[in-house]
């Protein structure tokens, strides 16, 4: 039902949106070393209901901006609107004082004022730019960015199009935040029932249920709460069109087409696929990996995937079909020879469930639950970043690194503290896993397993590791790392030059797409000398896992998870590198 309702609102928005948002559709593009930006109000009517966007040049998403590798690029931003307001380059290297994070790296663009960004292109890829002011980003200023390769790339393509995920909501943000401080499945409607006992107990037996229902009572947590903000006041947009307003990509029988995938929303995880058609992953998070053939992938918000399909010889449609995680509606598109034609867009899959691996836990039970650390495990100093190793095959360390949690606390002692409500007792490496969703729907899906550099490259060897454990209370819907949220904990320092392995574990039921801003780090994913880049990486419930960078640019560096209403309630750490 919310996904029939959401569609209609669509369908009967449809010649609103293509008139309201006609300047959005054609997704401006700007080239070159100098631009001229302006951020201010922008009516629209997503929905059919007159709202209030913010927009980038009077554009959602904002313009395409394409500068060149190799180039110096100078971006004058001025403010129109009534509240200060930023622009960060997502995924970039760059001065510290270019990063676009108010009261961390500059005081923020404050109202009828003009910011001169001024920094060099030091990478290639697909990467995009968004508000780190507020909640700007949930009212439109995202934009994707491309940086053009100076030399030949490893693979070839005779057409492009950027395919710009979002979600809208006409509430205003805060409310949103309201709303789930007071109930934290506020907008989660996929809610067990009575009906849905008597299914699982026709299937799995009265006892298993049973068990199943007593154990997710005892947490006083549903396996169906998948995503915080769901279908339920979100539209899902693509390039900034709902679904029945159908935005087309327009292709020559017998070409290769490159789409470059940007997840812009703020609370959004997609599963994507294009019926019919074969997806080659040839880069990740803007860098190169060996082509990888699936039929679906997820993207986690602020993730970018490139990919290259080769549509048919005869003219026909092709429908791109971007579901929310929770199966609570879609974003879609079309590939076509022409405008005005559309394929068959394909039914939602089943709603996906947690299950207690999601929670940490062993074989699917709540044993030691409440126990405290194992006997003989020490772990403030434990070599979890080895144990990662072994188990995915990348060779070890040449000497152990020692593992220290980033604030200093043994992790036992989360337990019980007002802003963790799990701890997971026995958190895996699930990179060969697709996630909850996607795992054994039958078709070929994306795994973080799969992406391997194209170019070899030295490993990284460590100096140390750095513990980070993903913590919430979805009672008091706050979020933090380690138990504590952003206005309770210190910057983490790093020597500047120093080799360093994060480790992060997800004690919570939720993904969380984790950023590090400056930096592309390489996730140990067992690719030995291939190692694949990123910027940012979704960790699922009950996962540990590691990446290693070489902490090579100096400054005061913002680190948190990119769910936007998540950072804003406490999942936010600095990285202070000097």
């Amino acid at each position: 039902m919310i996904t029939r309702r959401r569609f209609v609102e669509g369908v009967a928005a449809a010649g609103v949106a293509a008139r309201t948002l006609s300047r959005a559709s054609a997704m401006p593009s700007l080239a070159g070393s100098m631009f001229d930006l302006t951020v201010g109000a922008l009516p629209v009517g997503i929905t059919g209901r007159p709202q209030v966007a913010t927009a980038v040049n009077g554009s959602l998403p904002g313009p395409i901006l394409r500068f060149r590798e190799g180039d110096t690029v100078t971006v004058n931003v001025r403010n129109t609107l009534s509240e200060s307001t930023s622009i960060h380059w997502h995924g970039l290297y760059l001065p510290n004082a270019m990063d676009g994070v108010p009261g961390l790296t500059f005081r923020g663009i404050a109202p009828g004022e003009t910011f001169t960004y001024r920094f060099p292109i030091r990478q290639a890829g697909t990467y995009w730019y968004h508000s780190h002011s507020g909640m700007q980003e949930q009212t439109g200023l995202s934009g994707p960015l491309i940086l053009e390769a100076r030399g030949r790339e490893p693979y070839t393509y005779q057409r492009e199009h950027v395919v710009m995920l979002t979600d809208w909501t006409d509430e205003e943000p805060m409310t949103v935040v309201s709303n789930l401080k007071q109930q934290s499945d506020y907008y989660n409607h996929h809610r067990r029932t009575l009906g849905t006992f008597v299914d699982d107990a026709r299937r799995d037996g009265l006892s298993a249920t049973v068990d199943d229902r007593v154990m997710w009572g005892k947490m006083r947590m549903s396996p169906t709460d998948i995503m915080d903000v769901t279908g339920a006041t979100y539209t899902f947009l693509m390039n900034g069109q709902p679904p029945a307003a159908n935005w087309t990509g327009l292709f020559t029988p017998g070409e290769n087409v490159r789409l470059r995938f940007i997840n812009g929303s703020s609370m959004t995880t997609f599963d994507v696929r294009i019926p019919g058609l074969e997806l080659r992953i040839v880069a990740a998070d803007g860098s190169d990996v060996e082509p990888v053939i699936v039929e679906e992938f997820r993207i986690g918000v602020a993730e970018t995937y490139d990919v290259i399909v080769r549509p048919r010889p005869q003219p026909q449609a092709y429908t791109i079909f971007a579901q929310a995680q929770d199966r609570s509606g879609y974003a879609r598109g079309t590939l076509a020879v022409r405008p005005g034609l559309a394929a068959a867009v394909p039914p939602l899959d089943p709603v996906p469930m947690r299950s207690m691996a999601d929670m940490g836990m062993a074989h699917g039970t709540m044993a030691g639950m409440d126990q405290g650390p194992m006997p003989g495990m020490d772990h403030s100093t434990m070599d979890h970043g080895s144990m990662d190793h072994a188990a995915t095959g990348h060779a070890m360390p040449a000497r152990e690194i020692p593992t220290t949690n980033a604030d200093g606390i043994d992790p036992q002692s989360l337990r019980g503290q007002p802003n963790v409500d799990n701890v997971a007792m026995m958190p895996r490496d699930r990179l060969g896993e697709a996630g909850t969703g996607l795992d054994g729907n039958g078709r070929r899906v994306l795994t973080y397993r799969d992406l391997r550099s194209i170019a070899p490259h030295a490993p990284i060897v460590p100096e140390r590791a750095i513990e980070f454990h993903l913590t919430g209370n979805m009672e008091r819907w706050v979020w933090g790392f380690n138990g504590r949220k952003f206005s309770e904990a210190k910057a983490v320092r790093v020597r500047l030059g120093e080799r360093v392995r994060f480790v992060l574990i997800n004690d919570t039921m939720m993904e969380h797409p984790i950023h590090l801003h400056g930096y592309l780090f390489e996730v140990e994913n067992g690719q030995g000398d291939r190692l694949p880049l990123k910027h940012t990486v979704n960790v699922k419930p009950g996962e540990r896992l590691g990446f290693v960078f070489t902490a090579d640019q100096p400054g005061h560096w913002a680190f948190h998870c990119h769910l936007l209403y998540h950072m804003e309630m406490g999942m936010f750490r600095t990285v202070l590198v000097s």
